[in-house]
């Protein structure tokens, strides 16, 4: 059975990073609660990949979906995302996502249109809970990250299961738009 998924900074120091091409998923979670962020890179045609003080950056062009889980706690459910604090701000409008509220009152915001990005992106260093995992580039790579985020939103994110196997399909609906293949 081929590996599917690995820690991407893992992958780099043991020279796995597949240079034509890969998704990663890089997690930033907030340690006082369940709002999370996630980015979602696909990549192709890699010229050079390097780390640097900030993370790994990788000069090729690549897709990114961006994924909030907000608890109903949140205090900033108002804010448009791209305005907000640093650590838990996206690139988006509320009018640029697509919304998922599970019946806990948690809400899943998913890129409706992926963010293509020219010649380098750079993916931040994890730090505490937060990861970065490289999924390889295979014929079932939907079905794996579908079943992923599945579960990172069930028990990181405290979905319920029924919609957590919802709002992962709004992340891979939003993945097959990707134009980087």
């Amino acid at each position: 059975m081929a590996l599917k998924a690995v820690d991407l900074f893992q992958a780099y120091h043991d020279d796995m990073l597949p240079r034509e091409g890969g998704w990663i998923v890089t997690s930033f979670f907030d340690p006082n609660s369940t709002y999370s962020k996630y980015e979602v890179v696909a990549y192709s045609g890699v010229k050079g990949i390097f780390l640097n003080e900030e993370g790994m950056t990788f000069q090729s062009d690549g897709n990114k979906l961006f994924v909030l889980v907000e608890p109903p706690s949140y205090p900033k459910k108002q804010v448009e995302p791209y305005i907000r604090d640093t650590k838990q701000q996206i690139p988006h409008r509320f009018s640029e996502l697509n919304t998922y509220t599970t019946k806990n009152q948690i809400r899943v915001l998913v890129s409706k249109e992926p963010v293509m990005t020219y010649s380098s992106f750079t993916i931040t260093t994890p730090h505490g809970l937060d990861f970065s995992i490289l999924f390889y580039n295979l014929e079932d790579v939907y079905d794996t990250i579908d079943d992923f985020f599945q579960k990172t939103f069930n028990r990181e994110g405290g979905i319920p299961r029924t919609d957590a196997r919802n709002a992962s399909k709004l992340v891979v609906e939003g993945l097959k738009k990707f134009t980087i293949w």
